[in-house]
């Protein structure tokens, strides 16, 4: 099995070809133009100034995949929230990758205070996705249908969630709130 690593600044031309593959021939993403090397780098620093992993599985010095996590929405209230992504060269699906990746991920993420992470899965036929999700304990929340318009066709989103550590029993370490009256 690959080393699955924190992602260095050298990983980020890898990481985006990986990326861009599946934007022109995949439905994961809802992207339609493959972002430059530029702008993968400035969101993965965005991730990594949130304190939230990035990670990337290597293997004799290629990169095979990469997963991250980030705020589901940007405000701060949501920092105990995270949407996962996870993304495999072509041709390293369906070998254990892409759930190693993700077990990685929620590890990580629980250690850095992550309560629960949301699952935004592109294309309710994108059976790999939902499966690893599964695999690795995700619920199925629901589904938008025809929300995204992409290669021709109106696709849905799925939306699944995990719940991490304590999830919502009790309050997070630092709240930003002052405690009620």
């Amino acid at each position: 099995m690959p080393l699955i690593r924190s992602s260095r600044d050298e990983d980020v031309p890898a990481i985006t070809a990986i990326y861009a593959h599946h934007v022109l021939h995949g439905t994961g993403t809802f992207e339609t133009e493959p972002p430059s090397a530029a702008d993968m780098a400035a969101r993965r620093a965005d991730v990594l100034s949130k304190g939230l992993p990035y990670l990337v599985a290597e293997q004799d010095g290629q990169i095979l995949g990469f997963a991250y996590g980030n705020w589901f929405k940007p405000r701060p209230a949501y920092r105990y929230s995270v949407e996962d992504s996870v993304y495999l060269a072509p041709g390293r699906d369906r070998r254990g990758l892409g759930r190693a990746l993700l077990a990685e991920l929620l590890a990580r993420c629980e250690a850095a205070g992550i309560r629960k992470v949301m699952a935004i899965i592109g294309d309710s036929a994108n059976a790999g996705s939902v499966g690893v999700h599964r695999a690795v304990g995700f619920t199925h929340v629901g589904t938008i249908e025809a929300c995204g318009w992409k290669f021709g066709a109106w696709r849905d989103i799925v939306i699944m969630q995990k719940t991490l550590g304590a999830g919502s029993l009790s309050p997070p370490a630092d709240p930003l709130e002052p405690p009620a009256p």
